[in-house]
């Protein structure tokens, strides 16, 4: 029998219900109160749409990650969670768990990465997965078997739908987000742009191919954006490695263990 995993970025569709209701609750308890109802209602929309028969939220630790070792101005200048939300977040893990949805968290690994994990590990078993979330990051994911569902505008995004949007192959969008960088503080390759780094990979298909590019013989010619990719190769490597989804993070449980049952 085919299985279909629902993977809930959970902090990815609390804190967007969250920053709805904090705007119309003064009182922060009914906000919170009110954040919960919504996200729970949220996940049953979810459970009837889908037909999943295994589900897990996946939450960040707030903990910082590898990538902040890497980069230690990682995710800088992005909103913390409000610490009342952060206070509340195991009663919002209650409220899922009395709906027979497990939650996920670990300190030492980011959501991302562990959801990328998951996903990973179902596409090898040749079944289905769909990703909950509006974080295009994970758009490196896509494939015959793994899809993103965008909850807040009932869209769902296939790798047809990346690929013809963005004139990109899934295969190369570490590259070109490596090259122009992305919201996570990750600067990549400065002055080349969307636009450039398009153009880049459309020519040479990969970073890989951009660095091995010999441009000593007829410098004078090349793209000027080619010589900035170049110049500023240890950026771009480090960018892509930073953007570049961990796919084998040891879980320590089945996807049998994730077994939708509803109470």
């Amino acid at each position: 029998m085919s299985a279909t995993l629902l993977i809930i970025d959970a902090m990815n569709l609390i804190r967007r219900i969250y920053a709805v209701q904090e705007k119309q609750n003064k009182n922060s308890q009914f906000a919170l109160s009110a954040t919960n109802n919504t996200a729970c209602n949220a996940l049953q929309k979810m459970l009837r749409a889908h037909q999943p028969s295994h589900v897990i939220c996946v939450f960040d630790s707030h903990q910082k990650s590898w990538r902040h070792q890497l980069l230690s101005e990682y995710k800088q200048g992005r909103k913390p969670i409000p610490p009342v939300l952060k206070a509340y977040l195991p009663q919002i893990q209650d409220a899922f768990y009395e709906m027979g949805i497990e939650s996920l968290v670990t300190e030492q690994d980011e959501a991302d990465d562990l959801i990328a994990t998951l996903a990973y590990k179902v596409a090898q078993r040749q079944q289905r997965c769909i990703i909950v979330s509006t974080d295009k990051g994970f758009y490196q994911l896509l494939n015959t078997y793994t899809y993103i569902y965008d909850y807040f505008q009932s869209l769902h995004i296939d790798s047809y739908f990346v690929e013809q949007k963005l004139a990109l192959s899934i295969a190369q969008l570490t590259d070109y987000w490596a090259i122009t960088g992305t919201s996570s503080n990750i600067k990549g390759v400065e002055g080349v742009g969307n636009k450039g780094a398009l153009i880049l990979l459309q020519q040479y298909q990969s970073l890989d191919n951009m660095l091995n590019e010999d441009i000593d013989t007829d410098i004078n010619n090349l793209d000027k954006r080619l010589i900035k990719v170049k110049k500023h190769c240890e950026e771009a490597l480090l960018a892509k490695q930073l953007v570049t989804l961990k796919c084998e993070i040891e879980l320590g449980f089945n996807l049998k263990d994730l077994r939708y049952q509803q109470k």
